[in-house]
């Protein structure tokens, strides 16, 4: 039987890491977890509980519920990939919207979510076959992953992405905004005290600006199997 390996993918929003870890998880068969997802979903759950308010955010309120709070990834056939459940619920597509991206940094900086999100990311991983995206997997989450990969892309070519997923889903946004949102969070992520975005000393960097989807999986399937083979 083939080694199982822990391959961890890191970079800037909006680089096309949750549909590259997606593909390369079920190319190799593997459990693919969105990590962003689950603040995303903490994030959400703070905006329906009334703990952000415009530029008010109440963090002890979050703390005091933070084991309220149940993520599950649940496999959907008709889509092939999983979705992201809030306390049974569903919020994939509600967990996308502007309004969440625009949280999300701050309540990604909490220490608390922080630890707790990191606690559930372990559990998962223990048997490893798992492919995992985020912002601090290969620094924090699992620095001893077999394969780590820094994804990174020009700021325009992000807020180009960014919306056209949007725009796609139905949802009407303004390009220049979402290149100011992409920017600030790009400043935020890199500042945060708490796991701040930086690529691990080892980590394979992939600048995705000019690459296609396809040859995106080529690099990294010649990676992968470098790395199964043990050479």
């Amino acid at each position: 039987m083939k080694k199982k390996l822990i391959i961890a993918i890191d970079g800037y929003s909006s680089c096309g890491k949750s549909t590259f870890a997606r593909a390369i998880a079920r190319e190799l068969g593997y459990i693919y977890i969105d990590s962003g997802a689950m603040y995303r979903a903490v994030t959400l759950y703070a905006m329906r509980r009334g703990f952000i308010s415009g530029e008010k955010l109440n963090p002890e309120g979050i703390i005091n519920e933070l084991n309220e709070i149940h993520i599950e990834f649940i496999y959907n056939p008709d889509l092939d990939e999983y979705e992201t459940y809030l306390n049974s619920g569903n919020v994939e597509s509600e967990i996308r919207g502007i309004e969440v991206s625009g949280y999300v940094s701050a309540i990604s900086k909490i220490p608390e979510v922080r630890t707790r999100m990191v606690e559930l990311q372990r559990q998962i991983g223990v048997y490893k076959g798992i492919v995992m995206d985020g912002r601090d997997i290969g620094t924090v989450v699992f620095p001893d992953a077999e394969l780590k990969i820094f994804m990174t892309a020009s700021v325009d070519v992000r807020a180009k992405r960014r919306y056209d997923e949007l725009m796609g889903k139905g949802v009407v946004v303004d390009f220049a905004e979402i290149r100011r949102n992409i920017i600030t969070r790009d400043i935020t992520d890199e500042n945060r005290d708490i796991s701040p975005l930086r690529r691990a000393d080892d980590a394979i960097v992939l600048d995705n600006t000019r690459m296609t989807v396809k040859e995106q999986m080529d690099w990294i399937l010649r990676i992968i199997e470098t790395k199964l083979n043990g050479s």
